[in-house]
């Protein structure tokens, strides 16, 4: 399934300074009754967003009219546990783009590429200071180009790289997953085949 071409975006930011936030928080295991993509987002940190009478968690971040945006920064390990890709799903169908952490579940991450989720590490006290910067200033501008594989706080012109794999970089850029990169190679394979009867 294709997904939105990543190229470069210029987002404000969604802090969430929370470490080891696992794939349960993201999306709780109740709303996992779909292998359709759509419609995880509304149920994004459901537990942490609505009481049990579904009323809004006043003080959490995505119930705050003022914070939006297409770039979340996370606190460490973020994506841990069960490794369910509904939770990278979630994400993605709430609109949010890219991941910020100093690091990701193996999984998690690997599921997020998969479907056109950019998941960057970068250095602890980079993230810190975002988290600083939007204590102060209640608003802050990242953009991230893919291209060039780097991250700035538009705010002060801080710059730091990241790591992608030259393939996963390949298929965001493009917006193709796996099976799309597969079929967009068929004359090849079918040209291997061919050689080896």
């Amino acid at each position: 399934m294709s997904f939105e071409k990543l190229t470069q975006i210029i987002s404000t930011v969604i802090p969430l300074p929370i470490d080891n936030v696992d794939t349960d928080q993201i999306i709780p295991a109740r709303f996992l009754k779909s292998i359709n993509r759509e419609g995880f987002g509304d149920n994004l940190f459901r537990d942490w967003r609505y009481d049990t009478s579904n009323e809004p968690i006043m003080g959490f971040v995505l119930n705050d009219s003022q914070i939006n945006g297409k770039i979340l920064v996370a606190g460490r390990n973020f994506g841990c546990g069960s490794s369910r890709e509904h939770a990278a799903w979630a994400i993605y169908d709430y609109g949010i783009r890219v991941v910020l952490s100093t690091s990701f579940a193996d999984i998690f991450k690997n599921n997020a590429l998969n479907i056109g989720l950019l998941p960057i590490e970068v250095p602890e006290n980079f993230i810190e200071k975002i988290f600083d910067l939007f204590a102060v200033k209640k608003k802050l501008n990242l953009k991230v180009n893919l291209q060039e594989q780097q991250v700035e706080i538009i705010n002060t012109d801080e710059k730091v790289g990241f790591d992608i794999s030259s393939y996963k970089k390949n298929c965001l850029l493009n917006g193709i997953d796996d099976i799309d990169y597969l079929v967009l190679k068929t004359d090849r394979i079918e040209e291997f085949e061919q050689g080896i009867k």
